[in-house]
């Protein structure tokens, strides 16, 4: 009989208040970017905006609400500062259910991100602030009684991810991973050496190319790489060109659900990892038993509507599913998810 945790899920990260400035945006071709574009704003000038809409983002209170959304006993590990936007984090994740009682507090203002939306797409004027001065010191991991933890930590901090790790081992907690740019660039070696005792592993294309060096067209090259995945589930997702993921056994290849309507790709990422894990979490065996290939492909499914009902929405975390939500919507019921041994 399995042991009873104080909470199935924690998530490890960071909080940050968003607001969002929709419309009106000249966008024009800049190569200097990756996308290639950039907005155009006037120097000196006031510009208007159609619509202006504050929430709460950061990648730890992002996948709390998923998981407390999908019927999960959640708590967030994250630093705030003591000002009110720290104080709204707060509050709205106790209105989601979710614990916030192991959330710390800095004199540095909250994490705050100004997005600038145009077309679904974003630019993020980011000020990191209190998320930097995250630190494993100031965490009382033994309250931390989980079935899993959901880590991406902000700032310098992934130089404690191998300690966060160690002690989830200790306490027999799985650990799901999605790494920061910083992260991956900061400590890649010692990632890639790591990834056998993570048990969940999700990242986007860019993400995996350069942990691994390797472009993301060759991508079974990519899963290669990623040294002795036969006890870890990796997932890379595409963006609209949908996920991969590998049990260690079969490659998985999935699209997306088509969304309604593109309003925000904002936290499309966070819904997805933290969706898959919700999954994992429902599906997981009371004898210890690994994931079937079913349980893997009913994972994805969650995952890719999850991330399909954020971006309808403004806000990371106003549209992601429920779990009666997901189990009604026909439109989630069917996706075409390809299957191949490793």
């Amino acid at each position: 009989m399995a042991t009873r945790r104080k909470y199935d899920v924690v998530t490890i990260g960071s909080a940050t208040r968003d607001a969002f400035f929709e419309g009106g945006f000249k966008i024009e071709p800049y190569p200097k970017t990756e996308s290639g574009r950039a907005i155009i704003l006037p120097f000196g000038e006031k510009f208007g905006v159609k619509r202006v809409y504050f929430t709460i983002g950061g990648n730890a209170a992002n996948a709390g609400v998923t998981f407390r959304k999908q019927g999960f006993k959640t708590a967030v590990v994250a630093k705030v500062g003591r000002d009110v936007s720290g104080e709204e984090v707060r509050r709205r994740l106790e209105r989601e259910g979710v614990s916030t009682s192991h959330i710390t507090f800095s004199e540095l203002p909250t994490a705050y991100s100004v997005l600038l939306l145009e077309g679904g797409e974003r630019t993020i004027l980011n000020y990191p602030g209190a998320a930097n001065e995250f630190s494993i010191k100031e965490i009382n991991f033994g309250s931390l009684d989980a079935r899993w933890w959901y880590v991406s930590m902000p700032g310098k901090s992934f130089r404690s991810f191998p300690d966060v790790l160690r002690m989830a081992e200790r306490k027999g907690i799985k650990v799901a991973l999605n790494p920061t740019m910083a992260h991956i660039t900061g400590a890649r070696k010692e990632l890639l050496k790591l990834i056998p005792r993570i048990s969940f592993l999700v990242m986007n294309d860019s993400e995996a190319s350069v942990l691994t060096g390797i472009s993301f067209k060759k991508e079974s090259t990519i899963f290669k790489r990623i040294e002795k995945i036969d006890r870890s589930i990796v997932a890379i997702t595409a963006g609209p060109k949908g996920v991969t993921v590998s049990d260690g056994r079969f490659m998985y290849h999935a699209g997306i659900f088509k969304e309604k309507r593109l309003v925000d790709r904002t936290g499309a990422g966070d819904a997805f990892g933290s969706a898959f894990v919700s999954a994992l979490l429902r599906k997981e065996h009371p004898n210890g038993r690994g994931y079937g290939q079913e349980d893997i492909e009913y994972a994805i499914r969650l995952a890719s509507a999850n991330s399909t009902a954020t971006v309808e929405a403004m806000g990371a975390t106003e549209g992601t599913l429920s779990k009666r939500q997901f189990d009604t919507e026909l439109r989630f019921k069917k996706l075409n998810i390809r299957r191949k041994p490793i």
